[in-house]
C-alpha cells in the first residue's frame, strides 16, 4: 500500500499525468477493489496538505520583506523621477534653440542682402546686354544682314523673357515695346524682300539674302514662318487657280491630266529653283502639294455636283469618272511615295519624333467617293448581262476534254471578274461603296447559283443531264462555296473596320452548298432510274404464296447489277471524298426507302415472304457496304463474277449503311409473325413497331392479307394490350414514323417521288429531270412533315429518309423544287440556303473541311474513312 501511495504521489506530481493509467495501476486486479476506501482517504489527505502548503506560501508572499506591493511602489517612484528628468532636458533644448537663433539672425540677414545684390547685378548685366543687343539688331536690320540678325534676335528674345516680370517698370515696358516693334519690322521687311525678288525675277541673284532671311523668320517663330510659307504657296498656285477654274473647259474632268502635269512642273521648278531657299525642316514642298490637293478636291466637288444637277440628262460618264479617279489615285500615290521617302531633319531630336501627319492617299479622290455608286451600278449592269450568257454557254468547250476536277468555264470567268472588281474598288474606296459593291456581288452569286447551275441540272429531258455535266455542276458549286468564304474574309480585311461586321456572304455560301446537294440528288436519281426494272420484278413476285426461303430473290441480282454498275460509273468521276460519301449515303437511304415502299406494293405478304424479304435485305446491306470502294483510285469495275469491289469498306460507312437498312427490320419482323394465335401478332407489333395507333396496326393487317372480318378481333386485342398496365407500355409512341407515311393518299414511291398506292402506273414513266422540281415540291408538300418525324427517330425503323451523313431528300427536294419551278427569288434564296445549311450539317462525317466525325443518330462517332 505504501508503494502504491508513493507511486500515486509521484504520478500526481508529473507533468503528463494520466488518471486512467494511474487508476489501472492502483486497481490492476479485482482483488484490489477492497482498497478503494484507503486510496480515497489517502488522496483526500494529500489534497488537504497541498491546500495548507498553498495558503502558507501566499501568506509569506503577501507579508514578506520583498513583497510585490513594495516593488510596485518603488517602480512608480522611479518613473516619476524619470519624467522629471525628461522635462528638464526638453526645457534646456528649447533654450538652446532660442540662443542659436539669436546668434545666427545677423548671418541670415547678410545672406539675404548678398542674394538680392547678386540678383540686382545679374538683372543690370542682362539689361545692359539687352540694350546693347537691341541697338545692334536695329543696325543689322537696316543693313539687311539677316544671318547676324537671326542669331542676335534669338539672344534678344531670350533676354527679354527674363524681364517679363518687370514690365511694370516704365523703362522695361518701353524696351519691350521697342523689341516687339522691331520684330514686326523684320517680319514685314523679310516679306517685302521675298515679294520683290519673286516679282522682279531676281530669285537667283538674291538667293543668299533670302536664305538668311528664312533664318530670321525661323527665329521669329511659327507664326512668321507660316505667313511666309502661305504667301509662297499662294504665289505658286495663283496661276493654277486662274487657269483651271471649275467652270471653265480647262477645269473640266476631261482635262484632269493637265492639272496634275501642271503641278508636277511647278513642283520641279520649286525643287530646282526655290527649295534651297527654305530650311528643309519647313517641308515647303509638302505644304505646296497639300494646298494643291485641297484646292483640286474642292474643284472636283463642285464639278461633280454641277454634273449631277444637270437637267439635260447628260450626266457623268462612268468610264470618264473611273478614268479620272484612277489617274487621281495614281497621282496621290506618286506624292505619297515622294514625300514618305524624304528623310527627317534629325534622328535624335524632338523634331524628328513628330511623324508626318499628312497622308496624300485619298486627299483628292475623296471627292469622287459619293459618286462611286455610278460605278457600282455599271458593275451591276455588266453582271446582269453576263448571267444570261452563262446560262446558254456549254458546260465544257468543244475543244476541251472532261476532267473529274474541272469546273464550268463561266465560274472561272466570273471569279476573275469578281477579283478584279473588288481589287479596283478597294483602291477607290474602303467605305460605303465597297459595301455596296459587296451587296451587288452577293446578289449575282445568288443569280449564278439559281439561274445558271440549277438550270443545268434541269437539262436532258427524261434521261436527265449526263453524269459528266452533273459532276461539272457539283465541282463548280464546291468551287464557289470555298471561294465565297474566302471572298468574305478578303473583303473584311479591306473594308473599314466599322463596316466589317456588315459583310456576310454565308447565305451565298450556303446556296452553293445547296446546289451541290441538288447535284448529288441528281446522281442518285440516275441510279434510281436504272433500278426501276428490278423493283418491277419484285412487285411481280407472288409473296403471299411463297412456301420456302431461298438464298436470294431474282430481283436482288438485277437491283445490285444496276446499282453497282451506275456507282462504278459515277463514283470515279467524283473528285472529293466528302461528295462520294454523300452520294453513297443518299443512295443507301433512297434504296432503303424504296424497299419499304415496294413492300407495301407487294401486299399481301405471307410469313415466308417476309422472311425472304428480310434475307434479301441482308444481301443488299452487305453489297451496299462496298459502294464507297468504287471511289478508290483504280477500283476494278464490277463483273458478273465479282459484282462488288474487294476493298475493305470504311467502318463508319458500314455502320451508316446498317443503320439505314435496319429501318426495314421492324416491319418485316412483324410481318413474319402469324396472325394465329392473335396475341402473338399483337405482342410482336408492340415490340417491333411500338406505337399506339389503330390505323398503323390495321396497315400491318392489310399487309399480311388478314381478312376484314378477322381484323376486328385483332384490333380489340391490340387495344387491350396497348392500354394494359404491363411493363413498358408507357414507352409506346403515338404514331410510328415507320408506318405513318405508308399506304396514305400520297407518299413516297420507288424513286422517292411517287405515290405508293399508284406506284404501278407511276413506275412506267422514266425519271424526267425537267420535272424534278415539280415532283420534289409535291413530295415535300405532302410528306416533309412525316419525313422529319422519321429523321428524328433513333434507329427504331422509322421511315425518315434523312441520312445523318448525307442529305435529307425531303428537305433538299422541297428546296430544290422551289428553285427550279421558277418561284420568287427570295424564296429561292432561302430554300438554297436551307439546303446548304442542311448539307453542311449532315455531311459532318465525310472528312475534309466538312469535319472527320461520323455523326450517328445514337451520338456515336466513327471515322468516316474506316
Amino acid at each position: 500500500m505504501n508503494a502504491a501511495v508513493g507511486t500515486e504521489a509521484r504520478s500526481l506530481d508529473s507533468v503528463d499525468y494520466d488518471p486512467i493509467a494511474h487508476l489501472n495501476l492502483l486497481f490492476s486486479h479485482p482483488s484490489t477493489v477492497s482498497s478503494v476506501t484507503r486510496v480515497s482517504s489517502t488522496l483526500q489527505r494529500h489534497r488537504h496538505e497541498l491546500g495548507q502548503s498553498i495558503v502558507a506560501l501566499e501568506t509569506a508572499q503577501a507579508f514578506g520583506p520583498d513583497s510585490s506591493l513594495e516593488r510596485m511602489q518603488s517602480a512608480q517612484a522611479e518613473l516619476a523621477d524619470l519624467f522629471q528628468r525628461i522635462e528638464s532636458v526638453r526645457s534646456r533644448a528649447l533654450q538652446t534653440e532660442r540662443d542659436i537663433t539669436t546668434m545666427t539672425a545677423d548671418i541670415k540677414r547678410l545672406d539675404g542682402t548678398k542674394r538680392n545684390l547678386t540678383l540686382s547685378m545679374t538683372a543690370l548685366k542682362r539689361l545692359q546686354m539687352l540694350t546693347t543687343a537691341y541697338e545692334q539688331l536695329r543696325g543689322l536690320a537696316r543693313t539687311r544682314q539677316y544671318r547676324e540678325c537671326a542669331g542676335l534676335l534669338q539672344a534678344v528674345l531670350q533676354l527679354m523673357r527674363h524681364f517679363n516680370s518687370y514690365r511694370s517698370i516704365e523703362q522695361i515696358a518701353v524696351l519691350s515695346r521697342n523689341v516687339n516693334d522691331l520684330q514686326r519690322e523684320l517680319l514685314e521687311q523679310v516679306c517685302e524682300d521675298f515679294e520683290i525678288a519673286f516679282a522682279k525675277g531676281e530669285i537667283a541673284a538674291r538667293r543668299g539674302v533670302l536664305v538668311e532671311a528664312c533664318l530670321v523668320m525661323d527665329a521669329l517663330g511659327d507664326h512668321a514662318k507660316s505667313r511666309l510659307v502661305t504667301w509662297y504657296v499662294n504665289t505658286e498656285l495663283r496661276e493654277y487657280r486662274q487657269v483651271f477654274r471649275g467652270n471653265d473647259e480647262a477645269g473640266s474632268l476631261d482635262n484632269i491630266g493637265r492639272r496634275y502635269a501642271w503641278f508636277k512642273r511647278t513642283l520641279k521648278t520649286h525643287e530646282d529653283e526655290h527649295a534651297a531657299i527654305f530650311p528643309p525642316h519647313w517641308r515647303v514642298n509638302e505644304m505646296l502639294a497639300t494646298a494643291f490637293c485641297d484646292g483640286t478636291k474642292e474643284d472636283f466637288k463642285g464639278i461633280l455636283e454641277r454634273s449631277m444637277r444637270r437637267v439635260d440628262g447628260n450626266k457623268i460618264d462612268v468610264n470618264l469618272l473611273l478614268s479620272c479617279l484612277q489617274e487621281t489615285m495614281d497621282f496621290e500615290q506618286s506624292l505619297e511615295r515622294r514625300f514618305a521617302s524624304e528623310p527627317r531633319a534629325s534622328i535624335d531630336t524632338l523634331s524628328s519624333a513628330d511623324d508626318r501627319v499628312q497622308n496624300f492617299n485619298g486627299s483628292i479622290s475623296v471627292a469622287f467617293e459619293p459618286y462611286l455608286s455610278l460605278w457600282v451600278e455599271s458593275q451591276d449592269k455588266a453582271l446582269a448581262a453576263m448571267i444570261p450568257r452563262y446560262r446558254t454557254q456549254p458546260l465544257l468547250p468543244p475543244d476541251e476534254e472532261f476532267s473529274p476536277q474541272a469546273v464550268i468555264p463561266s465560274a472561272i470567268e466570273l471569279f476573275h471578274f469578281y477579283k478584279v472588281t473588288l481589287s479596283q474598288c478597294a483602291k477607290l474606296s474602303t467605305g460605303e461603296r465597297l459595301l455596296d459593291l459587296t451587296k451587288t456581288l452577293a446578289k449575282y452569286l445568288d443569280e449564278y447559283a439559281q439561274q445558271v447551275l440549277l438550270t443545268f441540272l434541269q437539262r436532258g429531258g427524261p434521261q436527265g443531264p449526263p453524269v459528266q455535266e452533273i459532276i461539272l455542276v457539283l465541282n463548280t458549286a464546291d468551287f464557289w462555296h470555298t471561294n465565297t468564304n474566302q471572298l468574305e474574309e478578303n473583303i473584311k480585311k479591306r473594308i473599314d473596320p466599322e463596316l466589317g461586321s456588315t459583310v456576310d456572304l454565308s447565305s451565298q455560301s450556303d446556296a452553293f452548298m445547296g446546289v451541290a446537294s441538288a447535284a448529288v440528288l441528281a446522281m442518285v436519281n440516275k441510279v434510281e432510274v436504272d433500278c426501276e426494272g428490278a423493283w418491277r420484278e419484285m412487285k411481280n413476285t407472288n409473296w403471299s404464296r411463297m412456301e420456302a426461303v431461298s438464298d436470294q430473290s431474282s430481283y436482288v441480282g438485277e437491283l445490285l447489277k444496276g446499282i453497282n454498275g451506275k456507282a462504278s460509273e459515277i463514283l470515279p468521276l467524283v473528285a472529293k471524298q466528302q461528295y462520294a460519301r454523300a452520294f453513297c449515303d443518299n443512295l443507301v437511304e433512297h434504296m432503303a426507302t424504296a424497299y419499304i415502299n415496294n413492300i407495301v406494293q407487294c401486299r399481301p405478304v405471307c410469313e415466308v415472304g417476309a422472311e425472304q424479304m428480310l434475307l434479301d435485305k441482308y444481301v443488299l446491306t452487305k453489297s451496299f457496304e462496298n459502294l464507297l470502294s468504287y471511289h478508290t483510285a483504280g477500283a476494278p469495275p464490277p463483273t458478273p463474277s465479282t459484282p462488288t469491289p474487294p476493298q475493305n469498306p470504311p467502318t463508319g460507312f458500314v455502320k451508316r449503311v446498317n443503320q439505314s437498312m435496319t429501318r426495314i427490320d421492324p416491319l418485316l419482323k412483324t410481318l413474319q409473325v402469324r396472325p394465329s394465335p392473335p396475341e402473338g401478332l399483337v405482342q410482336a407489333y408492340l415490340i417491333h413497331i411500338g406505337d399506339r395507333s389503330d390505323t398503323n396496326f390495321r396497315k400491318i393487317l392489310e399487309l399480311k392479307g388478314v381478312r376484314k372480318q378477322d381484323q376486328s378481333h385483332l384490333l380489340e386485342l391490340f387495344t387491350i394490350h396497348r392500354d394494359g398496365a404491363s411493363t413498358g407500355r408507357q414507352q409506346l409512341v403515338q404514331n410510328s414514323p415507320l408506318l405513318t407515311p405508308l399506304m396514305t393518299s400520297t407518299g413516297l414511291g420507288s424513286t422517292g417521288l411517287v405515290n405508293p398506292v399508284t406506284a404501278g402506273s407511276s413506275l412506267q414513266t422514266r425519271f424526267d429531270a425537267a420535272s424534278l422540281g415539280e415532283k420534289l415540291l409535291n413530295a415535300a408538300r405532302d410528306g416533309v412533315e412525316r419525313i422529319n418525324v422519321g429523321a428524328a427517330s433513333s434507329g427504331g425503323g422509322g421511315l425518315g429518309i434523312t441520312s445523318p451523313g448525307g442529305f435529307s431528300s425531303g428537305n433538299a427536294g422541297s428546296s430544290l423544287a422551289a428553285a427550279v419551278s421558277g418561284g420568287e427569288k427570295v424564296t429561292i434564296n432561302e430554300n438554297l440556303k436551307n439546303i446548304g445549311n442542311f448539307f453542311k450539317r449532315d455531311i459532318g462525317g465525310l472528312g475534309a473541311r466538312f469535319g472527320k466525325r461520323d455523326l450517328t443518330p445514337t451520338g456515336g462517332g466513327q471515322d468516316g474513312r474506316g
